[in-house]
């Protein structure tokens, strides 16, 4: 993997967690990788074999606030 935020085929790494935001199987499901060595790597569940992006620990925990702080207005 040359670019270490892109992984081409996210299939290759097993243990893969639904997110618990995500709402039951109706295929809008963000998947994400604990204890990736590069970072926290999030893939789309309808495409397993797709790419998945990696992000760095605080990029994702600055995320992850921001969205409980409903910073993205919807």
């Amino acid at each position: 993997m040359t670019d270490q935020r892109i992984i081409p085929d996210a299939s290759v790494l097993k243990g893969w967690r639904k997110s618990s935001y995500s709402g039951g199987d109706e295929g809008n499901c963000l998947e994400a990788l604990d204890h990736h060595p590069h970072g926290l790597p999030v893939r789309d569940s309808k495409a397993p074999q797709g790419p998945a992006v990696v992000f760095g620990r605080s990029a994702w925990s600055s995320f992850v606030c921001a969205v409980q702080a409903a910073e993205f207005g919807v």
